[in-house]
């Protein structure tokens, strides 16, 4: 069974944190109607998978990696695109050259804490 990307982050909104389909529809950047569409999707096939004993698979669909946040031992902050991110090692703050820099996790990850959601938006339906 499979479920898109989309699926999953619409069920992450509206089960998982309780989120109005109003509020969840803008924090993935779409329309109401789309994510009620793609809520009535992913319900749909976690139902099958669940009743049937069928595994899930997340893949695919349309979406768009938040940039990565970092900060200095000094206390500055800055984002760096996730591609970008993901190649290089940052050891340099780029305002102060401060050589302790360390990554920060998105909210809603680690230890409590509620998460910033969708960075998507490039939903073509």
């Amino acid at each position: 069974m499979r479920l898109s990307v989309e699926e999953a982050e619409a069920i992450r909104l509206k089960d998982l944190q309780g989120l109005e389909q109003e509020e969840g529809a803008e924090k993935m950047n779409i329309s109401r109607p789309t994510f009620q569409r793609v809520l009535a999707s992913a319900r749909q096939k976690m139902a099958e998978a669940l009743l049937n004993g069928k595994a899930i698979r997340i893949e695919g669909g349309n979406f768009e990696m938040s940039p990565r946040r970092f900060r200095c031992a000094n206390s500055h902050e800055w984002e760096v695109p996730f591609d970008a991110a993901a190649q290089a090692t940052l050891q340099l703050c780029p305002v102060c050259n401060a050589p302790s820099v360390e990554p920060l996790l998105p909210a809603g990850f680690g230890r409590g804490g509620k998460g910033r959601g969708w960075r998507g938006g490039r939903h073509s339906s």
